[in-house]
């Protein structure tokens, strides 16, 4: 293991409230190819992860012992837990979202959108009416990296809802480039959707909009919410107190609810993901590029 001193920036004084100043910035694990997805499982004491291009799901616990979950994992990407504590992933390698089930069997939740193959399923969360949500675009069709080239069937790179009583899947947000990362506030009456298209096009803005929805997931309105000014926007999480937590190039960006960015936690590593994890769900796991961080924080999951 090795420790790196604490290394942030304060853009807001309301930024000391969320940080531990005295915190280091541990690398836990590494030696990876692309750390995506990560996800804390409390009842088994456990972060799972993806390691995308290696076709792999990690286990890693809180000393740093890692080893494999599954292999090979269809090239997972992003992973999360529904309400009965099961695994949901998006799968680019079958371009589908999964649900693996008690006994370690996997259902396939959605692959196709009116007849058509979905493009690479990216990131995923879950409601707590057991809406699943879930964002399209293209990354694991674009090389045979992270997935199998191919063409897009879909004509657009949607966020799709996932009814929790028909499984029926909707298009809910159609004018994205590359709509990637995206978390719930903690009322649910706001869903945040990162935007990476500058991935392959400088002109598309790094920005998170945020969506007003109703009860059925439908759109009320839509805003941009926050910009990032390192890289492009990828996973996200929301802690209890509605604080957005961005990954970026340079680290972690911490936005208040009303958009203001208050400050970064700085990572030697591009960052693609993060989530809330450990005995007392206060660690910040980050998953970047080769590694994986952990950070103690003054804040908590929202679910």
């Amino acid at each position: 293991m090795n420790q790196n001193n604490s290394c942030y920036r304060l853009d807001d004084p309301r930024f000391r409230a969320l940080i531990q100043p005295n915190a280091r910035l541990h690398q836990i694990a590494t030696g990876f190819e692309w750390t995506e997805g990560p996800v804390w499982f409390a009842d088994h004491n456990i972060l799972l992860f993806s390691d995308i291009p290696a076709d792999r799901m990690i286990r890693l616990t809180p000393d740093g012992q890692v080893s494999v979950f599954r292999t090979p994992s269809d090239y997972s990407n992003g992973n999360t837990r529904d309400r009965q504590g099961r695994l949901v992933t998006c799968q680019h390698g079958t371009r589908s979202v999964t649900r693996t089930e008690v006994d370690g069997t996997r259902t396939v939740l959605a692959d196709r959108y009116e007849g058509k193959r979905l493009n690479s399923p990216n990131d995923v969360i879950v409601q707590s009416n057991g809406a699943i949500w879930f964002t399209d675009p293209t990354y694991g069709i674009l090389s045979d990296y992270e997935g199998y080239a191919a063409e897009p069937e879909q004509d657009r790179h949607n966020v799709f809802r996932i009814d929790p009583r028909t499984g029926s899947v909707k298009a809910m947000i159609t004018d994205f480039v590359q709509p990637n990362g995206l978390a719930f506030s903690p009322d649910e009456r706001t869903l945040y959707v990162a935007e990476s298209g500058s991935s392959h096009d400088a002109d598309v803005p790094s920005v998170i909009r945020a969506f007003e929805i109703g009860e059925d997931g439908e759109i009320i309105s839509d805003r941009v919410f926050a910009t990032i000014d390192k890289g492009l926007p990828d996973g996200m999480r929301v802690d209890s107190s509605g604080h957005l937590w961005s990954s970026a190039a340079d680290g972690i960006h911490c936005f208040h609810p009303d958009g203001t960015r208050l400050g970064k936690i700085l990572v030697p590593e591009v960052v693609a993901n993060l989530c809330f994890g450990g005995p007392r769900g206060n660690r910040l796991y980050i998953t970047a590029t080769t590694s994986i961080y952990l950070i103690a924080v003054n804040a908590k999951s929202a679910v």
